[in-house]
């Protein structure tokens, strides 16, 4: 029949636009754009007139300056332990500072565990040098050309002025005294959340004045394990003015050794899935930035680093400082939109990888996270927002649903016009154009509901894949993270089995279904069997079989997208079974899926041809 063409061509077809889109057209233009800028904003440096200013020294690039080149010396609680250090403690954050270089290498995230189970360890961000994989964020001076000034560096050993625990409105201060008239100071504070404020400072005792360029660098050594999803970015990130968004993967990187642009203000780091850490000049500073590679005793290092185009000229008995923030924890919607609104850090919305439809996947967020509010729960917020799209496309469906029963009801027209021009293919197509001008049908409202859901689907799981709010948020029974595919497994009768049917060698990747992809696929079979099935073998066929295929294709998914599936298809069944009788068609629901496991006879598939 008409419908189930319309049907598996709606999903094929939006599938493959939305695909198409962001591999050849939405891909190669931010590729094609990103190099652009690149070389505009290295034309722009090369050709600014810098005459009267200092300029960095040959080797006081942020990216090289006292580079980490050790190896792995021994566990992270055995690093730690070995050097003096400073304790962060909030509600949010727990860790501490390096005495040594000044440095935060040690951060660990409250609110959030590896799994679970509430007695798992809890998230570790930002590990030290030396540790199996480091990872830390440090600040310091680069001299001009010329310079001979003792600056501090990564392996200076800092003595603690006054408060000696950074807390929420509890700062603390290191300082280094460079024996020859300079006392540098770097001054910590942290809110209730996940931002540093890091000021930096120097008192010239000396006799000559001294100028120095700030900067800030995250450091992360070795390669991160990534899910390896196209529709979500991990790896070094940044907003640099102009250049606008800038998303490198590790291996570009390491491929090209370095990239550098110029920027008023801006940011960039690193982000994971739901973590990063990323450092931000004082808005409107104007800055050198690199994302960079190297192998530092022997290990894979990639830095991204800020260096600012205009020192700190501090003259003899002054004092002079450079302030720049530090974000380091979960990437939550509600708390990066603050800094930005409020600090006024340039789009530092893309932190999060809300993808091309961001127009589509922002509102779903935001009214999932306003109904969770209401309602206390995420899974109900998921069956709630389902409810409302419903209600707010309810018109394209009415259409769509009333035209489908007029196609029913004009069903014996169609069948004699197929059986009067079996012979003339062309005759049989104008004589159906006819009739559906007549009926005043269109053929192709069917597609409506698919084609509507479609990008609501993709939406709504690009929300549960990449933002936190979604992580480790329980439904209701066994479902204890929407985010995670269904816990259950059909194959071992649901945990009475003692064995992982995923484990099986070759079939185990096939064999991940779990009760709600169940659940979800009965919902749309019994949908698709509100319409008799097509007299059309390979229609049929596929009809048979789409159920299944879905099951399948979606029990890996997030538990959240099935349960929306799910959900969809019972209102669907529901909505289009009372429009469908509103217009006079009887609808043999029972009968339908009776027919659909009755086996034609020859004759009846000799017909049918």
């Amino acid at each position: 029949m008409n419908e189930g063409r319309n049907y598996v061509l709606a999903i094929g077809l939006s599938i493959l636009v939305l695909v198409g889109w962001q591999y050849f057209v939405a891909g190669p233009q931010l590729e094609k754009a990103q190099r652009q800028a690149e070389i505009a904003a290295q034309q722009e440096q090369g050709t600014s007139s810098t005459a009267d200013l200092p300029t960095p020294s040959a080797d006081g690039d942020p990216s090289d300056v006292a580079a980490p080149v050790t190896g792995v010396t021994g566990s992270r609680d055995d690093v730690i332990s070995q050097g003096e250090r400073v304790d962060i403690s909030t509600d949010a954050l727990t860790g501490s500072i390096n005495l040594t270089g000044g440095r935060i290498d040690d951060l660990r995230l409250k609110r959030y565990r590896e799994t679970v189970d509430e007695t798992s360890p809890i998230i570790t961000l930002l590990s030290p040098e030396g540790t199996p994989e480091p990872f830390f964020v440090e600040q310091g001076w680069v001299s001009a050309t010329g310079s001979t000034a003792n600056l501090p560096k990564s392996d200076t050993q800092w003595d603690v002025v006054g408060n000696s625990t950074l807390g929420v409105n509890s700062p603390v201060t290191l300082q280094y005294d460079n024996g020859n008239g300079q006392i540098f100071k770097r001054t910590f504070n942290v809110d209730e959340n996940y931002l540093f404020t890091v000021t930096q400072a120097v008192e010239n005792n000396g006799s000559g004045d001294i100028a120095l360029f700030p900067y800030s660098r995250v450091t992360r050594q070795e390669t991160p394990k990534t899910s390896g999803f196209f529709i979500l970015h991990e790896g070094p990130i940044g907003v640099l003015s102009d250049n606008n968004l800038v998303e490198l993967s590790y291996g570009d990187l390491a491929e090209d050794g370095r990239k550098d642009f110029s920027s008023n203000g801006g940011w960039l780091g690193f982000t994971d899935k739901y973590w990063a850490a990323a450092v931000v000049p004082t808005p409107d500073t104007s800055v050198n930035a690199r994302f960079s590679y190297r192998t530092a005793g022997g290990r894979p290092t990639y830095q991204s680093s800020f260096v600012a185009q205009d020192p700190i000229v501090v003259g003899a008995s002054q004092s002079g400082s450079f302030t720049s923030h530090v974000f380091a924890g979960a990437k939550v919607e509600e708390y990066i939109d603050d800094y930005e609104q409020n600090l006024g850090f340039d789009r530092f919305e893309l932190l999060i990888d809300w993808g091309w439809f961001h127009f589509i996947t922002k509102p779903i967020f935001y009214m999932i996270r306003f109904l969770n509010g209401i309602l206390g729960n995420f899974g109900l917020a998921i069956l709630a927002v389902t409810v409302i799209i419903k209600a707010l496309f309810f018109w394209f469906a009415n259409k769509s649903y009333a035209s489908m029963a007029a196609m029913k009801k004009v069903q014996p027209e169609m069948k004699e016009i197929q059986e009067r021009h079996k012979d003339d293919r062309m005759q049989q197509q104008q004589a159906m154009m006819e009739l559906y001008k007549r009926e005043k049908i269109n053929p192709m409202s069917g597609c409506w509901p698919v084609l509507i859901q479609i990008p609501v689907f993709f939406s709504l799981y690009k929300v549960l894949f990449v933002t936190i709010e979604m992580r480790h948020a329980p439904f209701f029974g066994w479902i204890q993270d929407l985010a995670s595919p269904d816990p259950t497994n059909v194959f071992n009768l649901f945990g009475l089995l003692p064995f992982d049917p995923t484990g099986l060698p070759l079939l185990g990747g096939f064999l991940a279904l779990g009760a709600w992809p169940l659940i979800m696929g009965i919902t749309m079979f019994v949908q698709m069997r509100l319409n008799p099935p097509p007299a059309d073998p390979t229609q049929a066929a596929i009809f048979a079989w789409m159920p299944v295929i879905f099951t399948f294709m979606l029990a890996g998914f997030p538990a959240g997208l099935v349960i929306y599936w799910a959900w969809n298809n019972f209102l669907s069944i529901i909505q289009q079974y009372v429009i469908m009788r509103r217009h006079g068609v009887d609808v043999d629901l029972f009968g339908n899926i009776a027919a659909t496991f009755k086996r034609k006879k020859p004759a009846e598939e000799e017909e049918a041809k």
